[in-house]
């Protein structure tokens, strides 16, 4: 089996706050542990980045993705790769009236599983089919930058939210997809609720690869900051909300078939534009990889990364 090092491909960051192409990696191919880590450091240095003109099969990606941590099993998709259940589909598709991934997945601001114990640490997609209108394409997904963030916060809000927890839960995101969305999304049943509990996580995160603070709250999961007066938490939330998304710390990524895509979700938040119609087809497999690498089942950080 042919294996590549990190000598062998080439970054190219855009000159956006976010954002790195990486050039001359085939993922379909085994990497040494070297060029993995050198992935995972422009990973954390630049937040997101795309591997162009990939072919790989859905056991190729897992394995890819696992590279990085162990990989979750989504406690409310039906929409996975038949064997490989790591794998989810997300598509706008219908064959022989049946949906074949999931058509809303991530259409508002929020960061991966910050409503779990155990949160992400990356997401990596596959483009398979892309829409696209005149020549450009659709479903583009949207980032901003914790990092960039965390630092332009006042120093007054820093202090005040240094020590600061709040609580997540997945079925907001859930229930305003379905109220505000229309989502063809059912309700979730009491049993997905139970494996999914609302957690607390800090408000700001000591990034573990670059050692630096990120602003840790997003407007899909993040629901008031624990032990706080209920109308202080809200409209704090909202500043905080308001501040993360200001236009500067964004950065586009504008999708082609078999582009890999990869980000953070430490130093990332992210939103898939919902900007394409239902003949127009889109077909992406993801992973998502938890932060085991990084932390404890409680929580707690490692005290180095595990390979």
């Amino acid at each position: 089996m042919l294996t590549q090092t990190s000598s062998h491909f080439e970054i190219r960051p855009t000159s956006q706050t976010l954002g790195a192409q990486i050039i001359g990696l085939d993922l379909s191919k085994t990497l040494s542990l070297d060029c993995i880590e050198a992935v995972m450091m422009a990973l954390g240095t630049y937040g997101v980045l795309s591997f162009p003109k990939q072919t790989l099969g859905a056991r190729e990606l897992a394995a890819f993705s696992a590279r990085f941590g162990e990989l979750e099993i989504n406690v409310a998709n039906n929409y996975q790769e038949p064997g490989i259940p790591e794998v989810m589909i997300l598509s706008n598709m219908i064959e022989d009236g049946k949906a074949l991934g999931i058509a809303d997945a991530g259409q508002d601001w929020h960061t991966d599983m910050s409503y779990s114990q155990m949160i992400a640490f990356t997401n990596v997609l596959y483009g398979i089919k892309i829409p696209y209108r005149d020549g450009v394409s659709l479903g583009n997904t949207v980032f901003c930058n914790m990092h960039q963030a965390y630092e332009e916060l006042p120093q007054a809000l820093k202090e005040k939210i240094k020590d600061a927890t709040a609580t997540h839960d997945f079925s907001k995101f859930w229930d305003k997809m379905r109220m505000e969305k229309a989502s063809a999304r059912p309700p979730l049943t009491p049993a997905q609720k139970l494996a999914k509990p609302p957690v607390s996580h800090p408000m700001t995160l000591l990034h573990p690869i670059t050692k630096k603070r990120v602003l840790y709250a997003n407007p899909g999961y993040t629901m008031y900051i624990d032990g706080m007066d209920a109308k202080e938490s809200e409209e704090l939330l909202a500043q905080l909300f308001e501040h993360q998304l200001q236009e500067h710390l964004q950065y586009k990524h504008h999708w082609a078939e078999g582009d890999v895509l990869m980000w953070d979700n430490f130093g990332t938040i992210h939103n898939a534009v919902a900007d394409y119609l239902p003949h127009e087809h889109r077909y992406i497999k993801r992973c998502q990889v938890m932060a085991t690498r990084f932390f404890n089942a409680d929580g707690s950080a490692k005290a180095s990364p595990s390979h």
